[in-house]
């Protein structure tokens, strides 16, 4: 019979990459997340009962044990950008983590990878760092062979960094940012799901691997970039810290005082957090150690950015028919 691996968050941006390519492997898929329901279209990655998304609470420990009960392998892909509630950042990301690699330990689960992000630091000033670097240590505390993953700002046709930004250009003829100058690797969704297989499948040794892409850009050169693609003129406005700082404690009150209906644009401990560079460190192991060639954002955007032209998917036969005039 071939193996099992059960995916936390298998359905979400990452997971479900690293579902398609586990079951491209022949591995059967549990796609562990909230809503099974809405995560039937994992199914088609595989054959007839191959890929199967089932119910899964990582705050609870007998729903964690009971998907991840025969499993050969483990993939922990469960982030939130939700400081408060009950699915906050150390229910999700530190408690949740330790959750699962206990219980994995305790059921004698082989391998187990889990996704983390560049920064992650136990003793960093954002909330967000935090979380992630108490997650890591939780996750080795159980299962000290676990391959930890940390990549940079990830892109790919689902993702919230590119699309975001890209839609904010419909609606205004300036594109404000916080923390211009701030330096990105942003890296490919599906770069890192091959990370994460060769993770689950013992083809990486034990440790952690910062993901970042071949270039490192600046958050003002990176929205330069997308509008080349989407084919829009903008004045890209840098806003300082000390302005964002105020403005995202205003915006956090109001998310507050209306229950979430008004979601902040930017949140107090995101301005923070991009008050680092989001890079690889130097001397960390990455891709090179994996033997994967990481893939460039300009390769990839123009596949599902075109979508936010001026005319859409016609803006290429409009620019044709302009050269026929020319000619």
């Amino acid at each position: 019979m071939s193996k099992l691996v059960t995916i936390f968050g298998g359905s979400g941006f990452v997971g479900r990459y690293i579902a398609r390519r586990m079951a491209q492997e022949g591995w059967r898929v549990r796609v562990a997340c909230r809503r099974p329901n809405e995560a039937i279209f994992v199914r088609p990655y595989g054959v007839v009962g191959q890929v199967e998304p089932v119910f899964a609470n990582i705050r609870d420990d007998d729903s964690v044990r009971a998907v991840l009960k025969g499993a050969d392998a483990v993939v922990n892909c469960v982030g939130t950008f939700d400081k408060s509630g009950k699915n906050n950042f150390d229910a999700v990301q530190a408690e949740g983590a330790g959750r699962i690699a206990r219980v994995a330990a305790e059921l004698g689960v082989a391998r187990m990878v889990h996704l983390s992000a560049i920064g992650a630091d136990a003793e960093s000033d954002s909330l967000y760092a935090q979380s992630k670097g108490r997650g890591e240590a939780a996750v080795l505390a159980h299962m000290p062979e676990a391959v930890i993953l940390r990549p940079s700002v990830i892109f790919g046709p689902e993702d919230a960094f590119f699309n975001r930004f890209a839609g904010m250009t419909r609606l205004s003829p300036v594109l404000p940012v916080v923390g211009g100058d701030t330096r990105f690797q942003t890296v490919y969704v599906d770069d890192v799901a091959r990370a994460a297989v060769m993770g689950v499948t013992g083809a990486a040794a034990p440790g952690v691997y910062e993901l970042g892409g071949p270039d490192v850009h600046s958050f003002r050169e990176l929205m330069r970039g997308m509008l080349g693609v989407i084919r829009r003129r903008r004045a890209i406005v840098n806003i300082p810290f000390w302005l964002a700082a105020p403005m995202s404690w205003v915006m956090d009150l109001v998310q507050t005082a209306t229950l979430g209906l008004v979601p902040a644009q930017v949140t107090r401990d995101q301005v923070r957090t991009l008050r680092h560079d989001n890079v690889v460190a130097a001397g960390a192991k990455g891709f090179a150690d994996l033997g994967i060639q990481p893939t460039a954002p300009e390769a990839v955007l123009p596949e599902y950015l075109w979508r936010f032209r001026p005319s859409g998917q016609y803006d290429a036969i409009k620019e044709s028919a302009r050269n026929l005039r020319a000619d």
